[in-house]
């Protein structure tokens, strides 16, 4: 969007405010969908921003869900649910039973457990549901290799799971295509093996790249879909094995988001600069960022505009720019040059459209919840107003 539309939104709209642009997200969609081509089945995951699940059902995409909120939200937006993967780890047998009435279309199962809980539920409510066993990467999600290969030869006593292929996610932000090369190569291999060696055929493999997107400055933004062209050769290989769907959630939706706040106050200390907006890190929040350690691309909207309108502008200093929690851990960036920073100017994050709306720790202090906005081809329209926390931090 630029520096107009978004100024326009901040006044209008008032700040602090989240603004979605659905048309960049869809054309990313649309990029991915033509480089991993029509053997690649894909998925968006809605943690990274639920806002923007109709834009994904509309570029053809299925819905990676994790939680029952999120599936009440799918529910509540009219989806399709044999387009929902239902995945997530501790659910409870109310959370199977309300997903099976809803009729979500794949299950995972991230343990034994798990799985025998889907099965008993599933035989209960007298259906049988596609299921995914769910392959440990390192961390505390999926079970273990052994533990796979066990509900593989058991797969005959389960009354209401059929299963029909493996889960694997490890983790974002992975910018080694090396990793993921890696893990294709076990995948296929644990396919084979599962195959010649205990008579079953994996029909499908959920995968979770975790490719990686520039957030902050000093980082290369000249072609942030290059991760996906240097995984497509990967990607088709393993589509000629196994019908594969890749799943992701920060890699699509962080280009197409913005957050708008006012810088409230400034001042002085020793030999640093502080400014302060009306929002904070409860609002913001940037994979590997620490504490404002790291430079994420802000505009100065206001001070864009008086360039453009002609006003002299002053020289460029560093600022540290901090939000309006009572806490010292609020520094969105500890060094970040301004030039001619002024209470009252508008100021845009760039690259939030994944996890700050819904990562955020927003009952703290219970300041209020931003607005969010949606941006499309008509215009910008509001789709929350700001909502106050304070009724959920008291009796």
């Amino acid at each position: 969007m630029t520096n107009e539309e978004l100024l326009a939104c901040a006044t209008e709209l008032g700040t602090p405010t989240y603004v979605f642009d659905t048309q960049t997200f869809g054309a990313r969609l649309d990029a991915v969908r033509e480089i991993w081509g029509p053997k690649v089945d894909l998925c968006y995951s809605i943690k990274a921003n639920p806002f923007l699940v109709p834009t994904a059902l509309a570029h053809g995409y299925a819905l990676e869900v994790c939680s029952p909120g999120e599936l009440a939200i799918c529910e509540r937006d009219g989806v399709d649910p044999a387009r929902i993967v239902y995945s997530g780890v501790c659910k409870q047998a109310k959370d199977v039973r309300e997903a099976l009435r809803f009729g979500a279309g794949t299950f995972t199962a991230e343990s034994l457990g798990q799985l025998a809980l889907v099965d008993a539920e599933a035989a209960a409510a007298g259906v049988r549901v596609p299921t995914l066993l769910r392959l440990n990467g390192g961390s505390q999600f999926g079970m273990s290799r052994e533990d796979l290969v066990h509900a593989v030869d058991h797969r005959d006593e389960l009354a209401g799971c059929e299963l029909v292929g493996i889960h694997y996610f490890v983790g974002t932000q992975r910018a080694k295509l090396k990793w993921q090369q890696r893990e294709l190569a076990m995948l296929a291999e644990l396919i084979d093996e599962l195959r010649r060696d205990h008579g079953w055929r994996a029909q499908r493999l959920e995968y979770g790249p975790g490719l990686a997107v520039p957030l902050f400055e000093g980082q290369d933004f000249s072609d942030t879909l290059a991760p996906a062209r240097d995984i497509a050769p990967g990607l088709a290989a393993m589509a000629d094995r196994v019908e594969l769907q890749v799943e992701m959630g920060r890699f699509l939706a962080t280009e197409c988001g913005y957050y708008l706040a006012r810088v409230v106050d400034e001042k002085d200390n020793e030999d640093t600069s502080y400014a302060f907006i009306d929002g904070g890190m409860n609002h913001v929040t940037y994979f590997g960022q620490m504490m404002g350690m790291k430079e994420p691309r802000i505009r100065n909207l206001s001070h864009d505009e008086r360039v453009r309108s002609g006003e002299a502008a002053g020289e460029a200093r560093d600022w540290a720019l901090c939000g309006s929690l009572c806490t010292t851990a609020d520094v969105l960036v500890r060094k970040a040059p301004f030039a001619d920073l002024r209470v009252g100017d508008l100021l845009a994050f760039e690259n939030i459209g994944a996890y700050s709306v819904t990562e955020g720790i927003y009952l703290f202090l219970s300041r209020t919840m931003p607005a969010v906005a949606l941006r499309d081809g008509r215009g910008v329209r509001v789709v929350r107003e700001p909502m106050e926390t304070w009724q959920n931090n008291c009796c």
